[in-house]
């Protein structure tokens, strides 16, 4: 058994002052960065979107954050511009240890494609690297924390799961947007996948 922890997101724009700010989002930071020093693999993930990226409303005339459209690749919320690539709101939280990562994965760089899992995109095929870095390092276990408990939390674990990694997410290190009900429904499927909520 080799496990990692899996650092999901933890940027300004998902903390409070932030472009997409996760009500109390920084508050998991002190508690992430205890449990680092008892993992062997630390891997983080980061929002790295383009200007103008498909998934944010400014790129859809008439519509608003938090509304849903349908993209080739299913239903989509639309977002307000965030992490946009280089921007102080897609740097990581200054007080997250960052210097204790292995590696830094990268997603939603797709402008037509947004990517909530850390393993791939939305079109739920396109992978983004991170299963074979786990592959290769021997992973089999997966603690995952971060932000957003109901969005790319939740994706990241059911994926994991579905990979075949016994996964666990802290809940008290995570936060969530809650858009009507999405934290409940996130638990209830994130159970039905076999995810572990600890």
């Amino acid at each position: 058994m080799t496990h990692a922890l899996i650092v999901i997101d933890v940027q300004l724009g998902f903390c409070p002052g932030g472009n997409l700010a996760v009500p109390d989002g920084d508050a998991v930071v002190p508690g992430i960065n205890a449990l680092m020093p008892d993992v062997p693999h630390v891997i983080l993930t980061q929002d790295w979107h383009p200007a103008g990226h498909s998934s944010f409303a400014a790129s859809h005339e008439g519509r608003a954050p938090y509304d849903v459209i349908d993209m080739p690749y299913g239903p989509q919320v639309l977002w307000p511009d965030h992490c946009i690539q280089g921007s102080a709101d897609a740097a990581f939280h200054p007080d997250l240890d960052a210097a204790r990562a292995r590696a830094i994965v990268r997603k939603g760089m797709n402008p037509a494609i947004d990517s909530y899992s850390a393993f791939f995109e939305n079109d739920r095929e396109t992978p983004t690297g991170l299963d074979g870095l786990l592959r290769s390092l021997g992973v089999t276990d997966l603690t995952l924390v971060g932000l957003a408990h109901d969005f790319c939390v939740n994706f990241s674990a059911v994926d994991a799961a579905r990979l075949g990694y016994a996964v666990t997410v802290r809940e008290d290190l995570t936060r969530a947007i809650d858009l009507d009900g999405s934290r409940e429904a996130a638990r209830a499927g994130m159970r039905a996948a076999g995810v572990t909520l600890a």
